[in-house]
């Protein structure tokens, strides 16, 4: 729970409107009630289905909303644009964090259920996916990437993917189903 108050702390560092800093303080507080319920942490996870999805893609949204508004995701896409390997470390980085947040981290006793073609996790699959096509979507609907430079705009995506990710993968796990 120390490591997950810590994250939410340097999370608030990061965000610079008033609004965004009062997400974090609330995601942080309804994260130490949660802590208090002996029913949420401990729980084996086993299965994957629409519920799992859906918080996934609620994490996501809680993430990625700050990110469809923040300028410097477009000036993140623009460097990773510009500096193909970066692109491919920030995606490779991001699969590793959900791999790390849902399997390894310990949250919660997340087992491996009925994996595609007997090794891909369906719960990691669903945590990615949900969280770069809700990311793809939702920044294409706001206007915030022109899809005439499709790598500038792909850059863009995974920029916001990435704490997008690490939302899915905690908005799935943490509810305990």
């Amino acid at each position: 729970m120390q490591r997950l108050l810590a994250e939410f702390d340097v999370l608030a560092e990061t965000v610079d409107s008033p609004e965004e800093k009062e997400r974090v303080r609330a995601a942080r507080n309804a994260a130490v009630l949660a802590a208090d319920d002996d029913e949420i942490f401990g729980q084996v996870i086993q299965g994957y289905d629409r519920a799992d999805l859906a918080e996934a893609f609620l994490g996501s949204l809680l993430f990625g909303i700050p990110m469809f508004v923040e300028g410097g995701t477009n000036e993140v896409g623009s460097f990773l644009a510009a500096n193909p390997l970066s692109l491919f470390g920030t995606v490779v980085g991001t699969i590793g964090l959900a791999i790390g947040i849902l399997y390894v981290a310990d949250i919660q006793d997340v087992r491996v259920y009925k994996p595609i073609l007997g090794v891909v996790p369906r719960r990691l699959v669903g945590v990615l996916g949900s969280s770069f096509l809700t990311a793809l979507v939702m920044m294409t609907a706001w206007g915030r990437v022109g899809w005439s430079d499709p790598l500038l705009a792909v850059a863009t995506v995974v920029a916001a993917f990435v704490p997008m990710s690490i939302g899915a993968a905690l908005g799935d796990i943490l509810p305990g189903s």
